[in-house]
């Protein structure tokens, strides 16, 4: 009888860790999600990698500074299920992010979609 109550205790330990950190991990913590932010400039980069995939693009304000912004969406197998692959954008394209911008000021979103030069709109998530 010991034994089978140390089994489970250990067992209720082991699965209350698990959600901590999986969770922490994926609220994308700390952005504005009541907000959409659209922002339009030109891809630097594409990091079609896991965990997340990552567009790097500067764009221009309102005074004429550029400003260099990071996008990140989910893993590269989720964006291909709407339609993505590691070609879809490349350095010098021109496209519109859409998404929740951090609310710390720094220039990152969490990418819903983005909007092609060629007007084509890609989600990033399904369901969207």
């Amino acid at each position: 009888m010991k034994n089978r109550q140390a089994i489970f205790g250990t067992l209720i330990g082991v699965l209350l860790t698990i959600p901590g950190p999986a969770f922490a991990h994926h609220a994308w913590h700390g952005y504005d999600m009541a907000t959409v932010t659209s922002l339009k400039g030109t891809v630097t980069q594409f990091d079609w990698g896991n965990p997340h995939v990552w567009i790097t693009f500067e764009m221009t304000d309102d005074k004429g500074n550029v400003e260099k912004w990071n996008a990140g969406g989910p893993s590269p197998s989720r964006m291909a299920n709407t339609g993505w692959d590691k070609d879809t954008v490349k350095p010098g394209d021109q496209i519109t992010a859409v998404g929740h911008r951090i609310k710390d000021g720094t220039y990152n979103l969490r990418l819903v979609k983005v909007i092609l030069a060629d007007g084509r709109e890609l989600t990033c998530y399904g369901g969207q």
